[in-house]
């Protein structure tokens, strides 16, 4: 009964150690994303709307540039996005307890999924 439970708890401890470690993936960019052009005002309440919508601190840097701010909990994400009238790219800057290793490149998955939405988001207001 003892080795079984000794079994079963290893068993179980290996696996977290496998999969606790998944939470992490590479950090994921937009890169120049091609859209059908528009206006500099349209791409910019686009991404404006798209962010606010998602829960995002957006604002406008300069012409060009709005730095995005995602506060969940104690999770908080910084992003850079860059636009013109036809492309646009959402760059990381920082983040607080997200896992991030920037040796590896890699955030906690949940990150991935954000900046996934975020972009989504973007383009179905630029359809």
């Amino acid at each position: 009964m003892i080795k079984k439970f000794l079994k079963t708890g290893l068993f179980l401890a290996i696996t977290m150690l496998v999969f606790g470690g998944c939470r992490t993936a590479p950090i994921y960019n937009v890169s120049h994303k091609a859209v059908v052009p528009v206006s500099y005002s349209k791409m910019q309440r686009a991404i404006l709307h798209a962010g606010n919508s998602l829960g995002w601190q957006m604002s406008r840097i300069r012409k060009g540039l709005i730095r995005g701010k995602l506060i969940l909990r104690s999770h908080v994400a910084t992003v850079n996005i860059y636009y013109s009238g036809s492309r646009y790219s959402i760059k990381y800057v920082k983040s607080a307890n997200l896992k991030y290793n920037p040796e590896k490149g890699t955030i906690h998955s949940n990150y991935n999924g954000w900046i996934r939405n975020l972009e989504s988001a973007i383009n179905a207001r630029l359809i």
